[in-house]
């Protein structure tokens, strides 16, 4: 192996936390190095997030058409082109890459393509394109690998090829029949744009219900959405083998309520869970523990078992959300720099890019019975928004937990359109502390998605 390069940081894996990490850190005029193996700035602007919003909204776009008649414009022999829907993402990425690549050189921080490994304490070798080596040695060294989709050890999986959201979200062409194996985020957002697109879509869920970790209104009317569009929904399904291969024709062996059941399709889309990228990295030789879970071991403060060694995202086990990461890129830079950031206790939100959008922030109902907090609940339909019927997106409800003590909101829901929007002014509000009736008394815009938050809070009940 060569001599190691100092560096003052080394980044493994160019997802969101660690090139932040690396940017900043060279900005302070210190010598970092972010090793990638494949996808400058990571699976979000490559393969996941945004890919997936740009393939989505081509999907909204092809809906419209579908419903020309309801805004009065009459459609004639229209059709989709998957190739024109798939390059029409690939410009997008391509200047996502080219915008990374502008980051890297404006910070001074080096991007070093290849594939890398730990050989000892906070010592990387990376192996280069052309065949040959290069050693580093960081005085900190971030593990930023973030996670892939998993393939379950389903007979017959694996041999059938499944797609993941990598070759789902580059597809040329339309599936004649998807089988979707996973009711979470990415089964649920793949399964309404490519039903959209033209293809049949079925989903199989081994729980109970879609989405099954939110309250039983939320799933309740996903899946009404999900089957008023054509969508074939399978729920409490074990899948025993899997015959075919994807692309051509696959046939799912499952059991359902103690029935057989058969899904034959044309092919198959893994979306059911993430698995943590810290295989063959060479933990073990750098004193980086891990999680029965295969997650590097992290504190608080994302400090690995080894001195030195933090890790990041989606292979540090953070909620899997990309701003989740950029909050991990905040945590360990006020730390390098001697403070004392930890993960304990921050928010998280999220959104479904679902149409309708599903976001949230705080507790749902389930939550806070399961945690035995009391509450008051408010909700009111989408349609109360009259912004809703503007746009002909009435579907859906936005609903609060109250504290039962004082007017603190404990979490908030929106199931409708622009959810993701609308949500962040309830963050904001429950990050300063303010009282549900901060926003029940402000004056919102006439006529916007956030003057339903007037409506909504007005209808909480007193406390007793």
């Amino acid at each position: 192996m060569p001599t190691p390069e100092q560096h003052d940081v080394v980044v493994l894996g160019s997802g969101e936390a660690g090139k932040y990490v690396a940017w900043t850190q060279a900005r302070k005029g210190k010598r970092a190095v972010v090793v990638e193996r494949k996808y400058i700035g990571g699976s979000c602007p490559n393969i996941a997030c945004l890919p997936s919003k740009n393939i989505i909204h081509s999907a909204k776009v092809a809906s419209y058409f579908a419903r020309s008649e309801e805004f009065g414009i009459t459609k004639d022999n229209w059709q989709i082109d998957m190739t024109g829907v798939r390059d029409h993402k690939r410009k997008m990425v391509d200047g996502l890459v080219e915008m990374h690549l502008a980051n890297f050189k404006g910070s001074g921080a080096e991007l070093l393509i290849g594939s890398g490994r730990f050989t000892g304490p906070k010592t990387i070798e990376v192996a280069l394109p052309d065949g040959g080596t290069r050693a580093l040695l960081g005085e900190n060294v971030v593990i930023s690998t973030g996670s892939r989709a998993t393939v379950a050890p389903i007979p017959g999986l694996i041999e059938s090829r499944p797609l993941t959201h990598v070759e789902a979200l580059d597809l040329d062409h339309l599936p004649e029949h998807l089988l979707i194996i996973g009711g979470g985020y990415i089964g649920l957002e793949l399964a309404q744009a490519m039903r959209r697109f033209g293809s049949k879509v079925t989903i199989i869920e081994r729980n109970s219900r879609l989405a099954h970790r939110e309250d039983s209104d939320v799933t309740d009317l996903l899946s009404e959405i999900f089957r008023d569009e054509g969508i074939e929904i399978v729920t409490s399904a074990t899948i025993n083998n899997i015959e075919g291969k994807s692309g051509d024709r696959v046939k799912i062996h499952a059991v359902r309520d103690g029935e057989k059941v058969q899904l034959e399709g044309t092919h198959i889309l893994v979306a059911s869970g993430r698995t943590p990228n810290t295989q063959n990295i060479g933990l073990e030789l750098a004193g980086a523990e891990t999680t029965a879970n295969g997650h590097v071991k992290v504190n608080e403060c994302l400090q690995t078992t080894a001195p030195g060694v933090w890790a990041v995202g989606d292979c540090a086990g953070s909620p899997h959300f990309t701003h989740i990461a950029f909050d991990d890129y905040r945590v360990v830079t006020d730390n390098l720099a001697g403070g004392h950031r930890v993960t304990t206790g921050r928010q998280v939100p999220f959104c479904m890019f679902t149409d309708p959008e599903l976001a949230r922030i705080g507790l749902s109902e389930l939550e806070a019975k399961e945690r035995g907090i009391a509450y008051r609940l408010t909700k009111i339909p989408i349609i109360a928004v009259l912004r809703t019927r503007t746009v002909s997106e009435t579907r859906g409800f936005l609903k609060a937990l109250i504290d039962t003590e004082s007017d603190r909101i404990l979490g908030f829901t929106a199931l409708g359109m622009e959810a993701g929007e609308i949500i962040a002014t309830v963050q904001v509000a429950m990050s300063a502390g303010l009282p549900y009736t901060a926003l029940r008394d402000t004056i919102f815009t006439h006529p916007t998605m956030l003057e339903g938050l007037i409506p909504l809070f007005t209808a909480v009940s007193p406390r007793k």
